[in-house]
């Protein structure tokens, strides 16, 4: 006999959204999980969190579609080559110690800054979390070499329309870099369906970078 399959329930579109600020930069992630005997031999893990001096957690840092590890990471005897991504895998590494309060779970953000994509006129590169419902100013636990994806809002909060939104990001410029005036875009999340959607400047409606 078939099996029935229900057509699934539909969100409401007129809930809450989230637009934060669309940074031009590389898709990364920080992964910690509990560490087990498989990640000795990993060359993925680029850190460890020690309790009672044994490993108790394993870092992996990732971009978009791959495990990622710093240049010249040792693996059969070969150090490896051109296996980062802009550096942030050694950026991961060099601040295990702050990230590990992420705890547990797969941590995604976006790397930017200095000579990647638009660059944003910045000296440094930077790691901004996603997750605006977990981290920032309101969780103490948010790892102080991180950022977070800045919500785009006026004098009066966040914006309930995405037009609007990125409109006043054309006009006034990125928050999460101010006084650099080519942001690229916008990024809802709708709470209802737990979607993301992006609108970028040059794609989306009316406006033109100059």
């Amino acid at each position: 006999m078939m099996d029935f399959e229900p057509f699934g329930k539909i969100p409401r579109l007129k809930r809450e959204l989230v637009i934060t600020e669309k940074l031009d930069g590389s898709n990364a992630q920080v992964c910690i999980t509990p560490f087990n005997a498989e990640d000795v031999d990993d060359p993925h893990v680029i850190a460890t969190w020690m309790e009672n001096g044994s490993p108790a957690l394993a870092m992996r840092a990732g971009s978009r579609t791959r495990w990622i590890a710093p240049a010249g990471t040792v693996y059969n005897g070969t150090a490896q080559k051109g296996c980062d991504n802009f550096g942030f895998a050694r950026w991961a590494q060099d601040n295990g110690s702050d990230l590990f309060t992420l705890g547990e779970g797969r941590h995604y953000g976006e790397w930017y800054g200095s000579g990647i994509q638009r660059g944003y006129g910045l000296d440094e590169k930077r790691f901004a979390l996603f997750n605006t419902a977990r981290w920032g100013a309101h969780n103490p636990d948010t790892p102080v070499c991180c950022e977070v994806t800045q919500i785009v809002k006026d004098v009066d909060g966040p914006f309930a329309s995405a037009d609007e939104a990125l409109e006043y990001l054309f006009e006034h410029g990125s928050f999460s870099v101010p006084g650099y005036h080519n942001p690229e875009g916008i990024v809802v999340y709708l709470t209802a369906s737990r979607g993301l959607f992006k609108m970028t400047f040059g794609m989306d409606g009316k406006w033109k970078q100059g």
